[in-house]
């Protein structure tokens, strides 16, 4: 297909006049039925990537995602252009189920979005095969390395289902992944020669500074009390560090909710709604929160304890400023953060490669 249909859907659908750096190549390689990594940073458009060939093309495209909220966020938003789009994930109940199967057998749908899990059903799979398909694109794909940051089994046995749709071109998006994670993506999920599409990470408007873990919560009630209004994500190590951070500064006059996977499911859902719509002003939250998050105006973040890895970071404050303005972002260190994750690490159920 000829990329000016890309263009002109790219304007007639999201608004925009032009494409960002890579994405015109990326859906090139895609009307060409090629493999590829694509990595661009957090609001680099990577979405865009798979969502114009799914207008653009015959058939279905699917997209593999660890993340609830964002196949709930991408859907709605999708919705709203006035494209056919669902998700079939642990949410849904089996009526509405058949009725998302029935969509995307009569040719309605153009965009389906698949939790990992349910994507290696065998049930699912057999489904797939008897429709036809534009692209099967796996976001987050760090998620597939072993070197990555958020290992996760399911995505690693990805690549076993590939042989099945080999006619299918597949793509894997993410915001970070250095050469040995790249390699380990392409391997893992089996591609097929894949393009290489390698965006640049620079974002100018995000300022860090690094800190000693002094008096921290003297420090973060300091510069949040100077950001009055503005919408902010203090990430923490622990499920404890988040209620006790959050309980602080309301105590403090603030307007914060904490957020951390050994909430219920709903209450989750309630922070991060009204986050988003900003009825709450602050989050203190495990690396759980944000993930898929489509929200511009996030002005800062703090980090409580260092972060894993540099990637880990990297994805992270990515969060902020995503809307372009300047958005500062702060770290706290310490030698005790250090330990906590050598014990993490001596508790993981990974290999000894992983380790």
């Amino acid at each position: 297909m000829n990329i000016q249909k890309a263009r002109e859907a790219l304007k007639k659908v999201f608004g925009y006049d032009s494409f960002r750096s890579l994405q015109e190549q990326a859906i090139q390689l895609t009307y060409d039925k090629k493999d590829a990594v694509i990595i661009m940073p957090t609001g680099g458009g990577k979405s865009i990537c798979y969502q114009i060939p799914a207008i653009t093309l015959d058939g279905l495209t699917v997209v593999i995602s660890p993340l609830i909220a964002l196949m709930k966020d991408q859907v709605e938003s999708l919705l709203s252009y006035g494209i056919k789009a669902a998700f079939i994930n642990s949410t849904i109940n089996y009526n509405e189920e058949q009725e998302i199967r029935e969509q995307a057998t009569s040719g309605e749908l153009k965009l389906l979005y698949l939790s990992p899990e349910k994507f290696l059903t065998q049930d699912i799979q057999y489904f797939l095969k008897n429709i036809k398909l534009s692209l099967i694109a796996v976001d987050e794909a760090h998620c597939v390395s072993t070197w990555g940051h958020d290992f996760r089994p399911e995505y690693a046995k990805m690549g076993q289902v590939r042989q099945l749709f080999s006619h299918v071109p597949f793509i894997a998006l993410t915001a970070t992944a250095d050469t040995a994670t790249q390699k380990d993506i392409a391997n893992q999920l089996r591609l097929v020669e894949p393009e290489i599409l390698l965006s640049s990470f620079e974002r100018k408007n995000l300022i860090v500074s690094v800190k000693p873990a002094i008096n921290r919560y003297k420090e973060i009630e300091k510069f949040v009390e100077g950001r009055r209004g503005q919408a902010g994500i203090i990430y923490c190590l622990s499920r404890k560090i988040t209620e006790q951070t959050s309980a602080k500064l309301k105590k403090a006059g603030m307007n914060p909710a904490h957020y951390h996977a050994g909430m219920p499911a709903d209450q989750r859902s309630q922070v991060q709604e009204k986050f988003l719509k900003d009825d709450i002003q602050i989050i203190c939250a495990t690396i759980a929160f944000g993930m898929g998050i489509d929200k511009a105006n996030i002005r800062w973040v703090i980090h409580h304890n260092m972060p894993k890895n540099i990637e880990s970071y990297y994805q992270e404050i990515g969060r902020a400023g995503r809307d372009g303005m300047v958005s500062p972002c702060v770290l706290f260190y310490s030698i005790q953060d250090l330990m906590t994750y050598q014990h993490f690490l001596s508790q993981s159920n990974g290999s000894d490669e992983f380790k």
